[in-house]
């Protein structure tokens, strides 16, 4: 079972970061209404990640099956990326919102 669920959480893990990528290129292309739902897409994971005390809830579910507490002991990542994933792509994530902010006001001026 833990098996299972350490690849559904690296497959939503590796959309999550599709979003967040994408959400720039869609920016760099003037394509604001692609980049617009790409953040309302990770916005949803944002609001599910506070309502679960900043943790996934598959990782909440893979505790019931290890006493492993590694920062990957619940998807296929090296642990240093698990444990940094939120810093590193929050930044991304925020960074792509305030680039598409500018490209936009750019683009309207």
């Amino acid at each position: 079972m833990l098996t299972l669920i350490k690849l559904v959480h690296t497959v939503v893990w590796g959309f999550f970061v599709a979003c967040i990528i994408s959400v720039w290129f869609f920016a760099w292309d003037a394509k604001y209404l692609y980049a617009t739902l790409s953040i309302g897409v990770v916005l949803i994971e944002v609001i599910v990640l506070i309502f679960n005390g900043f943790h996934c809830p598959l990782t909440l579910i893979s505790t019931r099956y290890t006493d492993d507490r590694r920062a990957n002991f619940d998807i296929y990542l090296p642990e240093w990326l698990a444990r940094w994933t939120k810093w590193i792509f929050g930044s991304l994530f925020a960074g792509g919102i305030m680039f598409t902010v500018v490209r936009w006001a750019i683009t309207m001026s």
